[in-house]
Parts: C-alpha cells; sequence; structure tokens
C-alpha cells in the first residue's frame, strides 16, 4: 500500500488472483465431494490444515486424520452451492447438502487460505424449519 492509502496496481492485481483461485479452490472441493473424488478433494487442503465441526466441538488436525474421516465417511454429498463469497484468504460458501438420506440439509463452511489452499475449515449445519408467525408483519419469505 503507498503512504496515501492506495493499494499499489501489483499488489492489487496479486489479490484479484488471489481470490479467483480461492474461489477456483472451493468449486473444486464442491466437485471433488459431489463425484465422490477424494483425491481431488485432498488436494483442496494444505497437509496441516485444520477442520473444525464448530456444532459438534470436533477438530481434525492435519492430512493424515482428514484422509482417514473422509475415508471412513458413510456418504458423501452432494453439493449444491447457493452462495459463495471470496476475499482475499477468506472464503464462505453456503451450501445445501444431499447425502442421500431425503433430508434437506443447509450449510456454511468458512474457508481460511494459505498460498491458495484450504488451511481451515469451519463448519456449520442445519435444517430448514417454519417461522414463527410473530414475525410474518416484517420479515419477506425467501423460498
Amino acid at each position: 500500500m503507498s503512504l496515501d492509502g492506495r493499494v499499489e496496481p501489483d499488489r492489487s492485481r496479486f489479490l484479484q488472483m488471489s481470490e479467483q483461485e480461492n474461489r477456483r479452490t472451493i468449486e473444486r472441493l464442491g466437485q471433488a465431494l459431489s463425484e465422490g473424488n477424494l483425491e481431488l478433494f485432498h488436494e483442496q487442503f494444505q497437509a496441516d490444515s485444520v477442520m473444525d465441526y464448530a456444532q459438534s466441538g470436533e477438530r481434525i488436525v492435519g492430512e493424515s486424520n482428514r484422509r482417514s474421516l473422509y475415508a471412513a465417511f458413510p456418504s458423501l454429498p452432494k453439493v449444491s452451492p447457493q452462495q459463495l463469497r471470496v476475499s482475499g484468504d477468506l472464503g464462505v460458501l453456503e451450501a445445501r447438502l444431499d447425502y442421500g438420506d431425503e433430508v434437506d440439509w443447509r450449510a456454511v463452511f468458512i474457508f481460511e487460505f494459505r498460498d491458495g489452499k484450504i488451511a481451515k475449515e469451519t463448519a456449520y449445519w442445519t435444517q430448514p424449519f417454519e417461522a414463527p408467525e410473530w414475525r410474518a408483519a416484517w420479515a419477506e419469505r425467501t423460498d
């Protein structure tokens, strides 16, 4: 950054390229899960990556644990991205997940990147629920 606060052209171009690569990494991750391609999936992560499953209080540290966990996965989901936002080395994916169990799963994944690969993933899952009537006067339906 220059002294007057402007981003210098080379730095701006680097950030834009980094964001594009980070976006492609997330897209490949979703594709890999949907296709059951675990090699492509694992290629998107740093070897020392951390995965946090915030709701269950679990943390998966490192490539060996991640590989073992996903090899034991009962059924990998099909991923349908709804929103994808990337800014610098931070990405957020909102997606619908289909585990083949006829349950409507929604998820938010927060990704932190290092050198174009995922260094940390924090994941949240939920299922839709009915909105309470008392909010109807102020809320719009999105579905």
